[in-house]
Formats: structure tokens, C-alpha cells, sequence
């Protein structure tokens, strides 16, 4: 038994145990940062559409509608072959690192806890590197044939990083945040030596795969969304059906056991619904950072605690927020374009260290 899991109490279980219900109105609010960064996503760029116009062409997508947006046939090609498919890729890999990471808090009981910051991302990273270079060589030509060959082998990294991640910080039995990120830290390092040892034995692939580090949206296109969408749908079914168990998990192991959940079974699947969603990101985006911290942070202060709030409502918070992080990457610079890796670092960068700071006083 853990000693977090002897210093609680059976008896005061109760009151975490029932949080309130997601209440409709963050559920709204969720709702109209989707679509108001998807408007704002595909009307601002290098050449400007009318919102209006953009809102109309949109609707008129939905079965049995049919509306004139007034978008000339040119303005219609760059909205729903160029932006729309670089938004929609963009809500749906915001979301799951958003996701991810309020979920890795979850299960690991620690509010530092986040794809990039644990190794996952890192993990990813490699098992995509690997595909890059056998590909490239020659040598996986089948691996490259293959639709799932690249999340597969980002999710075969993210579930070997994070257990090495966790095995680690699990020595001693000291479980502070310090210690996991510390971890984290140290197994992102040396999985990016590996990265480096398979980018220096075929040079014509480092251009790529550091392009692809950096983070990006811009070569986005409907089969990339296509790619994304079945991981997307397992990973956010899995987490937020098992939402509730997050919250009784909260309490300690002990506690749950006694309230018939079974904790390591639940860390196991959610660890894995949670590396597969942040697999499925990396391998068409890169590695995006901070996502997991930010946004899960920003909702559990303004709506609550409870996993069944913070989990539905930091997807939709996250696509929204990194759909708004992308229309900086592609404007900041225009014409060139900055890495949305690092929009999201500048931002992020201060906000852990803030996150970190209320930690370590909470544990004073």
C-alpha cells in the first residue's frame, strides 16, 4: 500500500467521490471555442475571407442545407481544401493532447504530468523517426505502404516511454511531481539520442524528421485527418467513459479498491488510451508542446475538479486553443511561418513554471 493510500481516511471518501456533474454552460462554453476558432481559422491568413462568408460555406456543409455563401470558386478551393482540413487536424490534435494530459494527471495523481513533459511525446517522436529513416532507406517500403505503420509506431514508443518514465520515479517510493518530471527529463533525453543516432545514419532524412520535431500544421491535408480521426475516437470513447474512475482514484488506492474499482487495471487502460491519443498526434503534427498543461490547468481553475468537467472540456478547449496557436505560427511571420512547437512552448514555458511553483508551496 502506498503511504498517500494509508493517509486518507475511509471514512472521508465521500465528499470527493461525488463531484458535480459537468454543468451545461462550460459545456457551451467548450462548444463556442470550437467553432469560433474554426471560423476565425479558416477566415484569417495570407489571403483574408469574409467571416460571414465563411460561416455560411460552412453550414451549408450540413446534410440538408443549402446556402449561398457569396465565396467566389477560388475562395471556396483554399477554404475547404487548404484551411479547413489544417483546422480540422488542428481541433483534433489540440484536443487529444489536451486530453492526454489531464488524464496522465489523473492517473498519476500529479498535476505536473503531461505527454511532453513525461517522455510520451518523446517516445512518439522516436518510433516516428524510425519509420522516417526506414522509409527512406529503402527498407520499409511496407511499413510506408501502410495507413496505421507511423501511429502505430509512434504508440509503440509513447507506451515504452512512459513506463520507463513511471518505472523510474518509482525507485525509492518518492512520488513527488519533481520526481516523475525529473524522470521524464532524463528519458526524453536519452530517447532523443536515439533519435539523433537514426537521423546521422541517412542525412537525407534529418531535414524532414527536424522539421517534423518542431511541431507543424502547414502540411496538413483531408488524409492526414482521416489518419487522426479512428485514434481520436478510441482515445476520447476510452477516457471519458472511465472519467469517474479518475475521480475515485483521487482518493488512493485503498479506498478505491474498497469501492470495487480496480486501481492498477484502471491506470494500465487509461495509460494506454492516453499514450494512443498522444501517438496519433505526434505522428501528423510533430511534437506540440505544453498543450497538456496549459489547457487542463486553465479548466480545472475556472470549472471545477471533477474529471467529469475537466476531461470533456479540455478537448474541446485544446483544439480551440491550438487552432488559435496555428493562426499565430502562420501570421506572426507571414509569409514565413513560425513552428506552432514553438507558440506553444513560449507559452507554455512560463505557465509551467508557475504550475510548479503551486505545486511545491501546496506540498510545503
Amino acid at each position: 500500500m502506498k503511504p498517500a493510500d494509508r493517509d486518507t481516511p475511509a471514512q472521508h471518501v465521500r465528499v470527493p467521490l461525488r463531484p458535480a456533474r459537468l454543468r451545461p454552460v462550460w459545456l457551451v462554453v467548450g462548444l463556442l471555442a470550437v467553432v469560433g476558432s474554426l471560423v476565425v481559422g479558416v477566415s484569417v491568413g495570407p489571403v483574408n475571407l469574409p467571416p460571414t462568408g465563411v460561416a455560411r460555406e460552412l453550414v451549408s456543409l450540413l446534410p440538408w442545407v443549402d446556402l449561398d455563401s457569396g465565396l467566389s470558386e477560388r475562395q471556396q478551393a483554399l477554404l475547404l481544401e487548404l484551411r479547413l482540413p489544417r483546422v480540422v487536424l488542428g481541433l483534433l490534435v489540440g484536443g487529444l493532447l489536451a486530453l492526454a494530459g489531464a488524464c496522465y494527471q489523473g492517473v498519476f495523481r500529479n498535476p505536473l504530468a503531461d505527454p511532453h513533459l513525461l517522455g510520451v511525446a518523446a517516445g512518439a517522436g522516436l518510433g516516428v523517426t524510425a519509420v522516417i529513416t526506414l522509409r527512406r532507406s529503402g527498407g520499409g517500403a511496407a511499413t510506408g505502404a501502410l495507413p496505421f505503420g507511423t501511429p502505430l509506431a509512434a504508440f509503440v514508443g509513447a507506451i515504452a516511454a512512459v513506463t520507463m518514465t513511471y518505472a523510474l520515479a518509482s525507485r525509492g517510493g518518492d512520488r513527488a511531481p519533481s520526481t516523475l518530471i525529473l524522470s521524464g527529463v532524463a528519458v526524453s533525453a536519452f530517447l532523443a539520442a536515439g533519435q539523433t543516432f537514426l537521423m546521422q545514419r541517412d542525412a537525407d532524412a534529418i531535414r524532414e524528421v527536424y522539421s517534423w520535431l518542431l511541431g507543424r500544421l502547414g502540411t496538413a491535408g483531408w488524409r492526414d485527418v482521416l489518419l487522426v480521426l479512428p485514434y481520436a475516437i478510441v482515445t476520447a470513447a476510452v477516457v471519458l467513459l472511465h472519467r469517474r474512475d479518475l475521480d475515485v482514484l483521487s482518493v488512493g488506492d485503498a479506498e478505491a479498491s474498497a469501492l470495487g474499482l480496480d486501481p492498477q487495471r484502471t491506470r494500465y487502460l487509461l495509460t494506454a488510451a492516453a499514450s494512443l491519443g498522444t501517438a496519433a498526434a505526434v505522428s501528423v503534427s510533430g511534437l506540440i508542446g505544453f498543450v497538456g498543461i496549459i489547457v487542463p490547468h486553465t479548466v480545472r481553475l475556472l470549472a471545477g475538479v471533477g474529471y467529469r468537467t475537466i476531461l470533456p472540456v479540455s478537448a474541446l478547449v485544446g483544439g480551440a486553443f491550438l487552432v488559435l496557436a496555428d493562426l499565430v505560427a502562420r501570421t506572426a511571420a507571414a509569409p514565413a511561418e513560425v513552428p506552432i512547437g514553438v507558440v506553444t512552448a513560449f507559452l507554455g514555458a512560463p505557465f509551467f513554471v508557475l504550475v510548479l511553483r503551486t505545486s511545491t508551496a501546496a506540498r510545503s
